[in-house]
This record gives C-alpha cells, structure tokens and sequence, in this order.
C-alpha cells in the first residue's frame, strides 16, 4: 500500500481570500484547518539551524495539558545538535515529506515518509536533513510520567509501511489502526498511532475518555463529530480534543480517511490536593 501524507508548505493567502474559515477554538475542542498554516504563524527553536515550525497544540491549563505537536520544516543543511532542551520530555516524530538522518544514542537511521521515531527522554539524539529537499515531520513531546519499578521505554525507529494495521473487532477491516507500541507495554504513557478509515467507515458511537487527542489529517476527508457538533475535515486539518471531549466520525471518500493520533495512557490520574508519598511517609515518622 502506498500511502500519501499531507504536509503544509506556507505561504501567505491573497488579499482578495474571504475571511469566513472553519478554524474554531472551543472549551471542548479546537480545529486548525490547513489554510491557517501560513508564513506569518511559523515559529523557531535554539539550536535548530534553518528550520521553521508551526506548533499545532501546546498545554494550556483547563484544556489539553499533556502534550505539545508540532510540523518542523527544515531545509537541506538544516537541522540541530541540540533539538531538545528538557531531559524529562519524551518525543515521538513522523515524517511526512522528505528525509533526514536521525542520531539517537549513538546509533543512525534514515528517515523517509511514514518514518516513525519514539526518542525516551533524557536521550542523546541528533537530526539532520543531508537531503537536497525540505523535510517536514511531526515531533510530540510530553514530560514523561516515570513509575517505580519501570524502566525507561526503548528507543523505537520503524516506518508505517512496515508495521501491519490492527483492524478493529467487528468492523470487516474498515476502521484499523497502525501501532507503532505494544499497547500493553506500561512503560509508555503515550501512544502515536495511524487511524486508517475506508470510505463509508465509521466510529459507530460517541467515543467520551480520559484521554487528550491531537488528530492530524494525513489523507482523506470525514464528518467527524467533536463534542455536539459536527464539523467537515480534510488532509491537512488538525483537531485538538481536550479529555472526555465526545467524538465520532464518518469517512467520506473516494479514498481512505486517515490521521495520526496522539493520547496520553498507562498511568494514574493525578489527585489534586494529595499529600505525596513522601510527605504521607515523613507524617507517619511524625505520628510514631
């Protein structure tokens, strides 16, 4: 199967485009649509030499707060020695056009389209485009949740084209999804997936959950249902759910509706107010 990945390229509309636009920004969700991805919106990191990015989601108190997705576009030369400042994040990149080398402990890897890259935090990691093209790739981090008598996940390099889709139970191989993590692996508190709709696919109820969702449109377009509306999405789209953030969709065609997910999982829900072990263990000393 070859897949195709949509990936933005900037720019700046004419004077002449009308305002009206789908981009929405709500207490429940939010929706980017591609047009939005201009010139004027890009950002830049330290360390990261003739690159450009824009950030799709970042953690904003009372909405999504555990991860932050960006589209990283770095010329022929470009790259960074340093690409991450925070040794407690752990990162996962995607790449939807181009190709670049990625260092990560010593050990290189090319990266090509569909290329998958999880990087444990703390980790020794480099990336550079040796190419003649632009790259562009997805990079989400999250501080990772470290858990006693868990090891540190390991690095993984893959690529989509060699990981075989899951379908899902009783749905004739409409609806399936591509993991690139062994989902009882407790190690990982995140997962970054491939969710692949053939034309006419549904999520045939109202999915509501814990976990916060950063959707980005890879291919195809849908009606997909975010909290009580329904709203029209294509290849280049991103949605941005915030936890319990009711969705659903329905694949229109001709081809495939596909995006890559991200969600937080494997770990306990923070207590707000709680006493740590170690306050609790220095009361107990305190009471004895």
């Amino acid at each position: 199967m070859t897949n195709s990945y949509y990936a933005p390229e900037g720019g700046l509309p004419p004077q002449t485009q009308l305002l009206t636009d789908r981009a929405v920004f709500t207490d429940a969700y939010a929706v980017i649509p591609k047009g939005t991805f201009s010139d004027i919106v890009t950002s830049f990191l330290p360390f990261w030499d003739k690159t450009r990015l824009w950030v799709l989601s970042r953690p904003l108190s009372g909405f999504a707060e555990t991860f932050s997705q960006y589209i990283m576009e770095v010329q022929p030369g470009g790259g960074s020695n340093r690409p991450e400042l925070d040794p407690g994040a752990e990162g996962v990149l995607f790449v939807v056009e181009g190709a670049f080398t990625l260092e990560v402990e010593g050990q290189s890897y090319d990266m090509a389209p569909g290329g998958y890259a999880y990087i444990p935090p703390s980790s020794n990691w480099s990336l550079q485009n040796t190419s003649d093209a632009v790259t562009r790739f997805h990079w989400i981090r999250k501080s990772y949740e470290a858990v006693d008598g868990l090891p540190l996940p390991d690095v993984i390099v893959t690529n989509e084209a060699d990981v075989p889709p899951t379908p899902m139970p009783d749905t004739n191989g409409v609806w399936a999804t591509t993991r690139f993590v062994d989902p009882e692996d407790l190690r990982h508190d995140m997962h970054v997936t491939v969710v692949t709709f053939q034309p006419g696919g549904v999520i045939p109820f109202a999915e509501t959950h814990v976990m916060e969702h950063g959707l980005y449109v890879l291919e195809g377009k849908a009606v997909y249902r975010l909290n009580q509306d329904w709203v029209e999405v294509e290849a280049g789209d991103y949605m941005w759910l915030r936890a319990f953030c009711p969705q659903a969709c329905y694949a229109g065609g001709p081809g495939p509706f596909r995006y890559l997910l991200y969600k937080d999982v494997n770990r306990h829900m923070k207590l707000s107010g709680a006493q740590s072990a170690g306050a609790l263990s220095s009361h107990r000393k305190a009471a004895e």
